[in-house]
């Protein structure tokens, strides 16, 4: 079963969730950030060259005008294959472990996968960024103290979806790992 939902950022920007069900074991969740705007890269762009056609008419310089152009590029480049995430995705599968995977505009996809059996909870944290804002987070279990947490780890940090997003997605975790509980409780 799949559906999707819209939702909201902490600014306000719009985000979608897909929620997909593929067993009582086993969901997946991906947040859609909006795409690049081409109005945004199109006034960036513009206002970089003019000012570098502004320099170039006080000191008549082309390297000013070529360095501009491929400092843009670069720019550009950098900003699609590093920084700009178009969707994260988590997969969580009670019998092996969380799959977080981010989407970058430029194609390059970066995953991490945590084991199930280091994972203690899903939990949604509360945080301090200008204002409080809420972020769900997994939480590892200690490999030396049984109760205790070695590492506390952010789901959904490009996104940044408010609280209403997190909740949808916390009840889903829950249910996975009380059916992951339930099945290695039983003999």
């Amino acid at each position: 079963m799949e559906d999707e939902q819209s939702f909201s950022d902490i600014c306000g920007g719009r985000l979608a969730l897909q929620r997909r069900y593929y067993s009582p074991s086993c969901r997946e969740f991906c947040i859609s950030c909006p795409r690049l705007s081409l109005r945004s890269l199109t006034a960036v762009t513009c206002t970089v060259w003019l000012a570098a056609y502004g320099l170039f008419t006080l000191c008549e310089n082309s390297i000013i005008l070529s360095a501009a152009i491929f400092i843009t590029l670069l720019g550009l480049l950098g900003y699609l294959h590093f920084v700009k995430i178009d969707q994260e995705t988590l997969l969580i599968i009670d019998s092996l472990g969380i799959q977080m995977t981010s989407s970058y505009a430029s194609g390059k996809e970066s995953t991490t996968f945590i084991e199930m059996g280091k994972v203690k909870d899903v939990i949604i944290n509360e945080g301090i960024y200008m204002k409080v804002i809420y972020y769900l987070c997994i939480l590892l279990k200690d490999p030396v103290e049984p109760h205790g947490i070695s590492q506390v780890v952010p789901v959904f940090q490009s996104a940044k979806p408010r609280l209403d997003c997190l909740i949808e997605v916390y009840r889903s975790c829950q249910e996975v790992l009380a059916h992951q509980k339930a099945t290695s409780a039983s003999p």
